[in-house]
């Protein structure tokens, strides 16, 4: 991870447009790892923006971490500001405090409990904090966009003994439809708690790498379509793959293995790759 030989990283196949995307759908791109783009009926929403070369602690071009294998699709440069910015928790491949220097300190941002500090010191000044089961309702340009946290098994510690932070998923709700970013996981049941009560998500964002031998703390591409299913979700783009080397897996097997768990519902299935651009198709009327 620290003597990384490789040159510049190649760009991805797909370069997403998103001053194209409708505000009458959900529309996005995995721009690379677990950052997404996407215009949620007209709300511009980003999920864990990162963008450096490294991540990792120090400050660029000393960062002690992994380096990445592609480039990112798009740059914030390449796109209109966010409206919301969803941070899931603390570990640097989420929260990259040189990628969020890009974006205005008034942007809203959501982020997980006991995270605020890492933003106010960065003299951010929109941060709505949440723990398991809170919400929050927050007015953009587009509209209202409410984001509740969700459980998930993982760990929010940013360095060695800051344990304390939390970290979370989240169900985004707007203009009748959801979508969860679920951040990172191990497998757990708790996705099931999504379905009580309430119609299906339109699109669960489920990480599917850094698996072996992670499995405690990163679950599997058929653990990952499990938890969606639990949690009732109509379409599926995966995240948190093809970007770092994080663990013994060949680079390509997540990829593989999801569309193999998905084979008999490939519809379901509407982005695989960095760059790739999906669109939740709209229900069905009664």
């Amino acid at each position: 991870m620290i003597f990384d030989g490789r040159g510049r990283p190649p760009e991805p196949a797909a370069r997403p447009q998103p001053e194209t995307w409708p505000d009458d759908a959900i529309t996005g791109s995995c721009l690379w790892h677990s950052t997404v783009l996407m215009n949620f009926h007209g709300v511009r929403v980003l999920t864990d923006p990162v963008f450096s070369q490294r991540v990792g602690p120090g400050i660029s071009p000393l960062v002690l971490g992994p380096k990445r294998y592609v480039q990112p699709a798009l740059r914030p440069p390449d796109f209109a500001a966010p409206d919301v910015i969803v941070l899931s928790h603390a570990h640097f491949d989420h929260f990259d405090g040189a990628s969020l220097r890009a974006f205005a300190r008034d942007t809203p941002i959501v982020t997980a409990r006991d995270t605020g500090d890492l933003l106010r010191c960065r003299r951010f000044r929109n941060i709505h904090e949440l723990d398991w089961g809170q919400s929050v309702t927050i007015q953009t340009r587009g509209g209202e966009l409410t984001v509740t946290a969700i459980e998930v098994a993982h760990w929010g510690a940013r360095m060695m003994r800051d344990d304390h932070r939390g970290y979370n998923g989240y169900v985004l709700e707007r203009a009748g439809a959801s979508v969860c970013f679920a951040g990172d996981t191990a497998y757990t049941p708790a996705f099931a708690k999504l379905k009580d009560g309430r119609r299906p998500l339109d699109l669960m964002l489920m990480p599917i790498g850094a698996y072996d031998p992670w499995i405690h703390a990163h679950c599997s591409p058929e653990q990952a379509v499990a938890m969606a299913n639990a949690a009732g979700a109509r379409y599926f783009v995966p995240i948190h793959h093809e970007t770092f080397k994080l663990s013994a897996e060949p680079m390509t097997e997540p990829a593989q293995r999801l569309r193999a768990a998905l084979a008999a519902e490939p519809e379901r299935l509407l982005a695989v790759s960095v760059g790739e651009t999906f669109r939740v198709p709209a229900r069905a009327k009664p």
